[in-house]
């Protein structure tokens, strides 16, 4: 029985789409399951759509997800080279080997010829498709003699090399997620294997690619699906066992309809790709998930669910955790509706366990916030009283920022709610209260605020909604006793007679 060994195989042509990273995320798992390798190779034949810095953006946002490969243009292996384009001579080697097949031919056709026979076909109603009934009305080398081909090729016209699709066959297909299938040659064309650059297209490189670094399961998105019958048909060319194939379903929009892409990112307010990336021409920053805040456990345990259940319906799974349950069989055939809300459920799930040193650690990294040195004493009595209400990191600061900052105005409506003529004084005699307090602790502090309504035969919510008030800027906010006991005896007096001096 061979070694399970798979690989995930991008093409630097931009960054990597959610849709992506689960790709990424089911190979390393099934991998990790079954005792076998997870490849990283970089498919970058097409040079027409390459993207700057876009390989390195795959490599880094893996890293980030803890999907680590065993083997790839970064870690080496011993079937090196991992990157398309350092591995010409291999797939010029079997291309000799499918030329002296019946199943691949030389076609000279230019693209004004072609656009020619398109627009006749169109002019009758009909598509065309170079295929097993046009091929032989075209200039290639199963329409030319030998030594009309040889004279083409010594006066070095350009040509491409496409796959003889066979005549009137039915083909039946396996797939480990959808069942068995079965297609019609005839239904399909003759496609391109080699371009007249010479470099090989997907469909012929990556059967290549696959065979030479001895994969046994190709897993990749459906969109590849009416490709099988091909991939098939090419591995019975070149006499190969061909891997076994898993096609995965769509991530679908939020309103379930279609593929999930940026625009409808960008629509919602949520990211569709794991890092932020800069667009080397325009300069556009997409924003990431991990720049948003995400914990890399969080996301990859929300990746993992869009189209896979578990079981007994587990929610929250490490990566050890799933790599122990996982099962390409309960991979599910439908698309899986991505969900904003959801996503943002497992990172405050995975937030709220974490310890209040750990959160600290996020919290100094979080974007586009100033602890204005706070210490860390402070910060870490902040934590354990926000975390749990928090999404990411930098919500404790965000919704704590009255810990930091004293406020410079105060909500209209929580005024209206919570003060009258006799709340000034209520608060300035608190004030006195707390300056003799000599035990600045939350439980000394609720008792004190329960003195006072007792001597001034007042309800507690006639002292504590002005009390939050003076020392938020509105009425939310944790237990009023620890949000003075993180301020201090100093700052609360401060904003509870400011509050009083200036509301009214």
């Amino acid at each position: 029985m061979r070694k399970v060994r798979v690989r995930f195989a991008p093409s630097p042509t931009g960054p990597l789409h959610l849709g992506g990273v689960r790709t990424a995320l089911y190979d390393y798992l099934f991998a990790k399951n079954q005792g076998g390798d997870f490849v990283l190779r970089i498919e970058d034949t097409d040079t027409a759509r390459y993207v700057e810095g876009a390989e390195e953006y795959i490599m880094e946002a893996l890293e980030w997800c803890g999907i680590i490969p065993d083997e790839s243009p970064k870690h080496g292996g011993k079937f090196a080279p991992y990157r398309q384009s350092e591995r010409r001579d291999i797939y010029d080697k079997y291309l000799a080997e499918i030329l002296k097949t019946d199943y691949a031919y030389l076609a000279f056709d230019t693209p004004e010829e072609l656009d020619e026979i398109r627009k006749e076909f169109e002019q009758n109603g009909d598509v065309f498709a170079y295929n097993n009934i046009t091929r032989n009305r075209l200039k290639n080398s199963l329409t030319l003699s030998k030594e009309e081909v040889q004279k083409l090729l010594d006066q070095k016209v350009p040509y491409v090399v496409r796959f003889k699709m066979p005549v009137d066959r039915v083909l039946n297909l396996e797939d480990i997620i959808r069942g068995k299938t079965s297609v019609n040659t005839n239904t399909l064309d003759d496609k391109v294997l080699v371009k007249n650059d010479g470099m090989p297209t997907y469909h012929f490189a990556n059967i290549i690619d696959d065979h030479e670094m001895e994969i046994t399961h190709v897993i990749r998105g459906e969109e590849w699906l009416p490709s099988l019958g091909l991939h098939y048909l090419l591995y019975e060319a070149m006499g190969w066992e061909r891997p076994e194939f898993a096609h995965l379903s769509l991530i679908l929009k939020p309103e379930g309809k279609g593929k999930l892409s940026k625009r409808d990112g960008d629509k919602f307010g949520f990211p569709v790709f794991p890092l932020n990336f800069k667009d080397p021409e325009t300069g556009t920053i997409s924003k990431g998930y991990r720049e948003e805040g995400y914990l890399p456990e969080a996301f990859i345990n929300m990746v993992a669910l869009l189209g896979w259940s578990p079981a007994n319906d587990r929610e929250i799974l490490s990566l050890e955790e799933m790599t122990k349950e996982f099962d390409l069989h309960k991979v599910h055939k439908a698309g899986a509706r991505f969900n904003k809300e959801k996503a943002e459920w497992f990172n405050h799930e995975y937030l709220k366990s974490k310890s209040d040193e750990e959160v600290l650690s996020l919290l100094k990294v979080a974007e586009g916030i100033n602890l204005d040195g706070s210490s860390d004493e402070k910060l870490l009595k902040v934590i354990a009283l926000m975390k749990d209400r928090a999404t990411f990191a930098k919500d404790i600061y965000n919704e704590g920022k009255f810990f930091f900052e004293a406020p410079n105005s105060y909500d209209e409506k929580a005024v209206k709610k919570a003060w009258n003529e006799e709340t000034p004084a209520i608060l300035n005699d608190f004030s006195k209260k707390l300056l003799n307090l000599t035990d600045f602790q939350a439980v000394a502090i609720k008792q004190s605020i329960h003195d006072l309504a007792e001597e001034k035969g007042l309800g507690m919510g006639k002292v504590m909604m002005p009390l939050r008030l003076s020392l938020v800027g509105e009425l939310k906010g944790p237990d009023v006793p620890e949000i003075l006991e993180i301020l201090g005896k100093e700052e609360s007096i401060e904003r509870i007679k400011n509050a009083a001096n200036n509301i009214g």
